[in-house]
């Protein structure tokens, strides 16, 4: 079974201000599929798309593309914001795509997959990707790494306090590692073309309140809160202030860099020729 966390209007604001927009990964998902000299860039599929920040940046590369999230708060938010013309949203589970068979180029899910029904969502892939087509599959691992002149390993030490006080809320779903459920959706994957890489970090100056704001968005966090809303309120403040006072800053709009490690499979779908 799938897991459907994702469906206030707040919750997809929220992910639209603060989840990274990773354009260093979908250069990363492009250069494989540039690599194996494709006959054609028309359709990609970017699956659990939340607001679609992943969707427009594949929007220069295909003729068009297509965001599908099963939350419609979440399709409703991508409508609502600046879209290049070739780009549109659909309200559809990831196990069940509203394509024919052999439609699709590209299929892409950024930080979503763990919560799809992952062997029904695989199967799917493979019926509307067509011969030759990719399947890009990609998340990050929740231990973001701070940096800040030279109290970077202070700061570190106060987002570990942070995250550990997250840790008893995460689904059971995911399991202990999300790490690991994709590399189990790489090694199921039958097609032979695939590659799986495990470190790939990428970099962005961030507001301390951004980053804040960012791990809000964590499905641990929205666990907290719907439990305990003034205790989640609490830690995140607590957490703030303490970052500052390291930072020796008085302003929550004082930026820091964030290191956020990325890990993907990728896998081309045999051809028929």
């Amino acid at each position: 079974m799938a897991v459907r966390l994702f469906e206030g209007k707040d919750h997809a604001s929220s992910y639209l201000q603060y989840r990274v927009a990773p354009h260093e990964m979908v250069s990363v998902i492009m250069s494989y599929i540039e690599k194996r000299k494709p006959k054609r860039s028309e359709l990609a599929v970017d699956v659990g798309c939340g607001p679609g920040q992943v969707t427009v940046l594949l929007a220069p590369y295909f003729n068009k593309v297509v965001g599908t999230d099963v939350s419609q708060a979440m399709i409703d938010r991508a409508l609502a914001k600046s879209n290049p013309p070739n780009t549109s949203y659909r309200q559809s589970p990831a196990e069940e795509l509203p394509f024919t068979a052999g439609e699709v180029d590209l299929v892409t899910a950024m930080t979503a997959a763990h919560w799809f029904d992952r062997p029904r969502f695989l199967q799917e892939a493979d019926r509307v990707l067509r011969p030759g087509g990719c399947l890009a599959l990609l998340s990050y691992t929740m231990d973001m790494n701070l940096e800040y002149g030279d109290v970077s390993d202070a700061l570190n030490d106060i987002c570990q306090e942070f995250y550990a006080a997250l840790l008893p809320y995460r689904s059971s779903y995911l399991g202990p590692s999300s790490k690991k459920l994709y590399f189990d959706m790489f090694n199921s994957c039958s097609y032979l073309d695939k590659e799986w890489n495990e470190s790939c970090q990428v970099r962005r100056t961030l507001s301390v309140s951004g980053f804040i704001g960012m791990v809000e968005t964590f499905s641990n966090y929205q666990q907290l809160k719907q439990k305990d809303p003034s205790e989640a309120e609490r830690l995140s403040n607590s957490i703030l202030n303490k970052l500052l006072s390291a930072m020796n800053a008085s302003s929550p709009d004082t930026e820091v860099t964030v290191i956020v490690n990325y890990f993907y499979m990728l896998a081309c779908k045999p051809s028929s020729d």
